[in-house]
C-alpha cells in the first residue's frame, strides 16, 4: 500500500490523515526526520510558517526534507507548507526548503478574519471544488516548467512543479478528497517509475 506522510510538527496534521485515508492510502504523521525513509510522498501541511521553520530547525528536519524532494519522491505543501516548498517568497532573502520553482507571498488575501470559500476549478482536479482560504499565500509567479493548476481572482493558488505540489488553500478542511487523490496518484506514479530506476 501506498505511503503518504504528513509532517507532524504543527498544522492540520489530523485531517489531512482523515483525508488519505479516505483515498485508501496509508497516512503516516511523521515527527522524526528518519520516518521519511518509509514513505512514498509527503504532505507539509497549513500552520504558521515561520513557527514550522523554527521546528523543522530544532528537529534536524531541514536536509531530509530537500533530500527526500531530490530523490523524486513527491512532496505537496498547503497554505504554510506552499511557503516552505517555494524558491522565492516576497520579502525574504532566502526560501526555506527552496524546492519548487515558484515564487509566492505570505497573507496575501488578508488576516484570518478576511478567510472565506471560493468555487475553483482545478486542472485534472476536478471543475468545482469549494476552496477554503484562511491567511491564504498566494503564487505570485510560476517558474518556467511550472505548471498553474488553479486561479483565484486572478491569483495563481494552485501548481504543480514536476513532483512537487502545492496550494494556497486548506483542501483537509472540506469533505471533498480529490486533491489528496491527485497526490496519491503522483506518489503512486513515482514510486513505479523510481522502481524501475
Amino acid at each position: 500500500m501506498t505511503k503518504i506522510g504528513v509532517l507532524g510538527l504543527q498544522g492540520a496534521v489530523r485531517e489531512h490523515v482523515r483525508s488519505i485515508e479516505e483515498n485508501g492510502a496509508e497516512a503516516v504523521v511523521v515527527k522524526w526526520p528518519e520516518q521519511l525513509e518509509d514513505i512514498d510522498g509527503l504532505i507539509l501541511p497549513g500552520g504558521e510558517s515561520t513557527t514550522m521553520r523554527r521546528l523543522i530547525d530544532r528537529y534536524g528536519f531541514m536536509e531530509p526534507l530537500r533530500q527526500f524532494g531530490e530523490s523524486g519522491r513527491p512532496m505537496f505543501g498547503t497554505c504554510a507548507g506552499l511557503i516552505l516548498l517555494a524558491s522565492d517568497i516576497v520579502g525574504y532573502d532566502e526560501p526555506h526548503l527552496g524546492l519548487m520553482n515558484i515564487k509566492v507571498e505570505r497573507n496575501s488575501f488578508g488576516r484570518q478574519k478576511e478567510s472565506f470559500e471560493a468555487d475553483l476549478s482545478i486542472k485534472d482536479v476536478a471543475e468545482n471544488y469549494n476552496a477554503v482560504f484562511i491567511r491564504a499565500p498566494h503564487i505570485v509567479s510560476a517558474g518556467e516548467g511550472t505548471e498553474v493548476l488553479a486561479e483565484c481572482d486572478g491569483r495563481i493558488v494552485a501548481a504543480r512543479d514536476r513532483h512537487y505540489l502545492g496550494c494556497s488553500f486548506h483542501p483537509e478542511l472540506t469533505d471533498d478528497h480529490r486533491i489528496a487523490r491527485y497526490f496519491i496518484d503522483m506518489a503512486n506514479e513515482a514510486k513505479a517509475s523510481l522502481a524501475k530506476a
